[in-house]
């Protein structure tokens, strides 16, 4: 499996991504906003664009589709939930569907409510699994509830199928946050020596050439899936003082994606 992370450089400082199969040069466009640049990288790595993959609706994510679609002819894939959202949906996708590209390239799609209710992520089935996740999971941080989400839908993402995941897995998410994300959780645990240092190392990171985490990574240094840190209820309690004793673990995410809204 070959993949291209493409920086649009745009205000909202999303990704593209392609998929390719190396024996065909077959190629799945992730989220394609900025058309152009993914048709341009596709034609430098000889690559076909032949489906294109949206993990939500948000315009930012699916602004690329009909252009693209019209220079390559490509399937356009989605949640099975998002068809009145999303014109020209070839294909629905629910939990546990495979998305083939090429010979070689198997990804299983997850249904990953929390951001918008029609959210999939993308996991390849690969020795050192890959997840496309769109605007569910950033580098240390989690996606917003704002535009069609729930806040608990998302910490049930998080805990019943992200944390589950292979620590291995690469998270390969929708948009180029890392420093604010990693500002935020030394916010909230202020001893964390991981997130320090690893922010001192990505603030001046060039977005074209982006550090890749893992999973095991993330579980370092991503506040939302720290629910259980000593440290993280202590400052957290700062705040809402009324914080039981022993929180469980969805009131500590609520009360986390609360703060983070307006930080």
């Amino acid at each position: 499996m070959l993949v291209e992370q493409i920086w649009t450089a745009n205000a909202y400082r999303n990704y593209n991504y392609l998929i390719a199969c190396p024996e065909t040069g077959e190629a799945l466009a992730v989220d394609p906003l900025d058309h152009e640049k993914c048709l341009a990288r596709a034609k430098a790595r000889g690559w076909q664009i032949t489906q294109v993959l949206n993990t939500h609706e948000h315009r930012d994510h699916t602004g690329g589709n009909q252009p693209l679609i019209e220079r390559t002819r490509a399937r356009l894939l989605a949640h099975h939930g998002a068809g009145p959202k999303i014109p020209g949906m070839d294909r629905g996708l629910r939990a546990g569907d495979v998305v083939k590209v090429g010979k070689t390239v198997v990804l299983e799609a997850l249904d990953t409510p929390g951001h918008t209710m029609s959210h999939v992520c993308l996991l390849s089935r690969t020795d050192e699994p890959a997840l496309f996740c769109g605007d569910t999971l950033f580098n240390a941080g989690a996606g917003n509830c704002h535009g069609g989400g729930h806040p608990v839908e998302l910490y049930a993402t998080f805990t019943r199928q992200l944390a589950k995941l292979p620590d291995t897995t690469r998270v390969f998410p929708g948009h180029h946050y890392i420093v604010k994300n990693l500002e935020f959780t030394l916010d909230r645990e202020p001893s964390n020596r991981r997130a320090s240092e690893l922010l001192g190392r990505v603030k001046d990171e060039d977005p074209d050439r982006p550090l890749v985490t893992t999973l095991a990574l993330e579980k370092e240094i991503n506040t939302f899936f720290r629910l259980g840190s000593e440290g993280v209820v202590a400052r957290l309690r700062e705040r809402f003082p009324d914080l039981p004793r022993q929180p469980d673990a969805q009131t500590v995410f609520l009360k986390l994606r609360e703060l983070r809204n307006d930080w």
